[in-house]
């Protein structure tokens, strides 16, 4: 049964950092590229950034591009969303998601999510 748990969320001020972390139990961790999206409350789950099977390859919503940094360590099949500087409009459940080989912007293209982890930023 594949599992993906994510920790790391909290309540924060705005400006300081916090590390989400993902646990996945995939058995073929590295076939499968990650991502991360979120959602605020009343709006619609979004992008916000993906990695490749071997983590060569990321890419970011311009709305974190700069501040968030994704990176995966396929030895303990996890996968980090590193966020800096962070803002009120960052405040969202976050949820990893794997697919296979290939990464996407789209959530319908992921095959795997987790239950989400709450992250809100105060002013």
């Amino acid at each position: 049964q594949v599992q993906l748990v994510e920790s790391g969320g909290g309540l924060v001020q705005a400006g300081v950092s916090l590390r989400l972390s993902c646990a996945a139990s995939l058995r073929t961790f590295s076939n499968y590229a990650m991502a991360w999206f979120r959602q605020a409350p009343g709006k619609e789950r979004e992008y916000v950034a993906c990695i490749s099977i071997k983590g060569g390859t990321t890419d970011y919503a311009d709305s974190v591009k700069g501040r968030f940094t994704i990176s995966r360590d396929n030895a303990e099949n996890m996968v980090y969303l590193q966020m800096n500087s962070l803002k009120p409009e960052d405040t969202a459940v976050y949820y990893c998601a794997a697919r296979y080989l290939r990464p996407a912007r789209e959530s319908e293209q992921y095959s795997y999510w987790g239950q989400g982890t709450r992250v809100t930023v105060s002013t």
